[in-house]
């Protein structure tokens, strides 16, 4: 029997797409990386995907697991390779309120656990734009990010336990509950933001935490970066670590909103330099409970706290939702931002993490940069503030390959001099391995090289993504 034979064997016929089926999945979120699967298989539990990787590893068969598909830096690319879809093993096994964690497989969309979990009064705090189609396997092998990492970290941590697959087939359990397990090495932060190069996520025991019972969120215009960083160090302090996020628009990303999104009017106007997204959450009774009067401590507590910013001069203006209706538009100008960056082409995408102080210095040297080494380039960038990520993207001059890598490796020279990463919370995928060849320290990668060698001999695992050539 031929492989595809033996694949429809494993999963059913139904359940394995080839040709035009498969098309689909051949495509990335961006667009940018395109390519016809040998097939796409489908299994619908782990004795399945064990089995399609003891065929894979016989054949010696490229196999590249996808998720929700909606990565930024082509790890999903699949030319003439087996794309493994963990889209079937959507179940969310366990929730478990006492010791708040939830056990999920893979294919689970994360805003169908933000729903299951948030009726047991809980809630997952990994939370982004693609979140309506991205997938906790997906998340957890590129180490997601998104808003909330200021109080609950990446994907990293928010994870407890994994069940993996290895490129032979065999099934590693590490699905421990454990908050405290110091039994050797930690393989489960190998696997997570490996990108399916080690080994394929199938199921996952997460973190989870007491629901909110009152946001506080409003829209400030900073006179600075640094000054909105006082603000944010002052809020931290108040509220003992109650800002879940605090997001960084400035005009560049106003002025294309107006353009490609006028519908959304940003509550302070279009011409601000400093536009700050800020949102506290709470769950305790003294900071939740509507007083008589109608005001909430929390809500009453920014509300001060950014009068105080005003009054001392370090901030122009500022805006508290007073509605849910008013806190979901004021984040759906946030979220834009994919939108905004994919409005214009050619572009070159930055994803970048550098200290927190040094954000205003890495915007100022990069632009200077950027106007010498192309005059006709603009850029747009949104940033999570609390944890230094910048998103700052550039859409060249010209559309020529030597030149969109020259704009590249000027952003991570200014990283580099900023002791930053090139890469925050998008991963490797393909687009940054040239970044990975200079920037990696040469001694890490021969590390990471090694460890793909010993659990991936044969390289089958998503080849060519995530390692330069060695």
């Amino acid at each position: 029997m031929d492989l595809i034979g033996e694949l429809a064997g494993i999963v059913g016929a139904s359940n394995l797409l080839t040709g035009k089926d498969a098309a689909g999945y051949g495509r990335d979120f961006m667009g940018r990386y395109e390519a016809e699967p040998l097939a796409v298989v489908r299994p619908g539990n782990t004795a399945e995907v064990s089995a399609v990787m003891r065929l894979a590893s016989r054949s010696g068969t490229p196999v590249v697991p996808v998720s929700g598909n909606t990565g930024l830096v082509g790890g999903t690319h699949a030319r003439g390779a087996l794309m493994l879809s963990l889209e079937r093993m959507n179940a969310i096994r366990e929730i478990r309120p006492q010791a708040r964690v939830a056990v999920v497989e893979a294919g689970v969309v994360l805003a169908r656990l933000h729903e299951a979990v948030a009726d047991r009064g809980l809630a997952f705090p990994l939370f982004f734009g693609a979140r309506g189609s991205a997938m906790v396997g997906g998340c957890l092998a590129t180490n997601a990010g998104g808003s909330n990492v200021l109080r609950y970290g990446n994907a990293r941590a928010l994870c407890l336990g994994l069940e993996v697959v290895l490129a032979d087939g065999r099934v590693m359990n590490l699905m421990s509950e454990l908050h405290k397990d110091n039994s050797g090495y930690d393989l489960r932060d190998l696997f997570i933001g490996a990108e399916g190069t080690l080994g394929v996520i199938t199921a996952a025991v997460l973190k989870l935490v007491p629901k909110p019972r009152a946001h506080a969120t409003a829209m400030l215009a900073a006179r600075s970066l640094n000054d909105a960083l006082t603000l944010l160090n002052r809020l931290q302090e108040e509220t003992g670590g109650m800002v879940e996020a605090f997001e960084y628009m400035p005009r560049s990303y106003m002025a294309r909103l107006r353009e490609v999104k006028p519908e959304l009017t940003p509550p302070l106007g279009h011409d601000r330099d400093v536009t700050i997204l800020v949102e506290l959450t709470a769950t305790a009774a003294r900071d939740t409970t509507a007083r008589e009067d109608g005001t909430v401590p929390l809500v009453e507590l920014l509300e001060n706290a950014l009068a105080e910013m005003m009054e001392a001069g370090l901030a122009e203006d500022a805006i508290v939702a007073r509605s849910e209706g008013q806190r979901a538009r004021m984040w759906e100008i946030r979220e834009a931002a994919a939108r905004l960056a994919m409005s214009r082409s050619p572009r070159v995408d930055n994803d970048v993490a550098v200290p927190l102080d040094a954000v205003a210095t890495f915007l100022e040297r990069a632009e200077e940069r950027l106007a010498r080494l192309d005059p006709a380039a603009e850029s747009i960038t949104v940033a999570h503030l609390g944890d230094g990520n910048l998103h700052y993207s550039v859409w060249p001059g010209r559309d020529d390959p030597a030149h969109l890598d020259a704009i590249m490796e000027m952003v991570e020279d200014v990283v580099l001099e900023l002791g930053g990463s090139f890469s925050a919370e998008h991963g490797i995928g393909l687009s940054k391995r040239p970044s990975m060849a200079r920037r990696k320290d040469p001694v890490a990668l021969d590390v990471m090289r090694s460890i793909k060698a010993a659990l991936d001999p044969e390289n089958i695992m998503n080849p060519g993504k995530v390692l330069p050539p060695g």
